[in-house]
């Protein structure tokens, strides 16, 4: 049989009766732990509250004041699972939890309309789909799909939302001749009743038991969010429709709002500034490493590409430049750049001015820091043998 919900997606209330009562118990993971709720199987005449199938989670909602935690089917029936008993017999108000229920109808309807055209502009057949809580997936019979035909995909279903085109729910005879030029992945074997059509008009016509919208404008919009390799040459085409979008674009922009303020960069640059910061945790990481290894009285020694005054100084809080003097640079090797002197403040202040003066810099020192910026680095090579030979020297006078 046809529920009204299958009749009228959009009824959220609903007057039926109890046809029947049975103890039942529903199996449930609560906080990652599985667990056994005792309760009740109910039957109605008929009902509003879609149990799940054809891909799509069931319906939540109440019978009266009693909610609905469960809805499965069998057969020709829809078994409601509640906690308390209702008397066979009586009239019950049914409550849909339309919340849930539209969303399931944007994302159903949207994969009829993605499934359709993938196959129609490109002939990627749909082997499964996956209503998730987050996101849905369709299993595409393909190896991949390539980023252009990804865009045109994502560009024409939207342009079809645009256009409101109508989605008609037909109900067939299984021997029906209309029922043979209609897609379909075969039907379930407890199957009973008329042959359910969902028809959007012009595009697609797939039978199916779920709930849909009645205008593709009611979908808003579709984001293709991308692929994923899937099982035995296929591909999984992730996808948001309706109000997860909007919810998806309200997240991310809350996220790109917090990295502005954590990276100091405007969103555009976020993908560098991590990337800066990745390599700046790897070389630390590496640094931390040297430093453990310096003996007292030495010298070390690094340059890189890419970094700032600040990035250096890091680098330097990593080593006992109690003991140990430090000179980093930051810059093209024969180009401009910074420098950073760190160490026994006695030497930095000694050897501060002649560093400058081969790197025909700026700078100034204190505290046992001697930083600025330097013209070229070409002569890098000429400070790192100064500050050995002075290091050799010191080390000689104490011994």
């Amino acid at each position: 049989m046809a529920f009204q919900c299958q009749r009228d997606c959009y009824m959220k209330e609903f007057v039926t009766s109890v046809v029947s009562c049975c103890p039942a118990e529903l199996k449930q993971e609560v906080n990652g732990k599985k667990e056994t709720i005792k309760g009740f199987h109910i039957k109605l005449q008929d009902t509003i509250l879609f149990p799940e199938g054809g891909g799509q989670p069931d319906d939540h909602g109440f019978l009266g004041d009693v909610p609905v935690l469960r809805v499965t089917r069998q057969g020709p029936d829809a078994l409601h699972f509640v906690a308390s008993p209702l008397e066979v017999g009586q009239e019950v108000q049914v409550k849909v939890d339309w919340e849930r229920r539209f969303d399931h109808m944007q994302q159903h309807s949207g994969q009829h309309l993605i499934t359709a055209l993938a196959d129609t502009m490109f002939g990627y057949k749909t082997t499964s789909w996956e209503l998730g809580r987050q996101r849905s997936t369709i299993e595409l019979d393909t190896p991949c799909v390539k980023p252009g035909q990804l865009q045109e995909l994502e560009e024409c279903v939207n342009e079809k939302i645009r256009a409101h085109i109508p989605v008609m729910v037909q109900l067939l005879s299984i021997d029906d001749p209309a029922v043979e030029k209609v897609r379909s992945r075969g039907l379930p074997e407890d199957h009973a009743g008329p042959i359910r059509i969902i028809d959007i008009e012009g595009i697609d016509a797939n039978m199916c038991c779920g709930t849909h919208v009645s205008n593709l404008g009611h979908l808003q919009v579709i984001k293709l969010l991308g692929t994923e390799k899937g099982k035995k040459n296929k591909t999984n085409l992730i996808f948001l429709a309706g109000k997860r979008v909007l919810k998806y674009a309200e997240k991310s922009y809350n996220t790109e709002r917090s990295l502005v303020s954590l990276l100091k960069t405007g969103p555009d640059e976020h993908v560098e500034a991590v990337d800066k910061l990745q390599k700046s945790v790897k070389l630390l990481q590496k640094v931390r490493t040297v430093s453990m290894s310096i003996t007292k009285r030495c010298s070390c020694s690094s340059c890189r590409k890419e970094g700032d005054n600040e990035f250096m100084n890091i680098i330097a809080n990593e080593i006992n430049t109690e003991e140990t003097l430090v000179f980093l640079t930051v810059g093209e090797e024969k180009g401009p750049g910074l420098f950073l002197l760190a160490g026994p403040s006695e030497l930095v202040t000694e050897m501060g001015p002649q560093v400058l003066e081969l790197l025909q810099g700026k700078g100034a020192g204190k505290n046992g820091r001697f930083q600025g910026k330097a013209n070229s680095l070409a002569r890098r090579g000429e400070v790192e043998a100064l500050l050995k030979q002075r290091c050799n020297q010191r080390s000689s006078q104490e011994e």
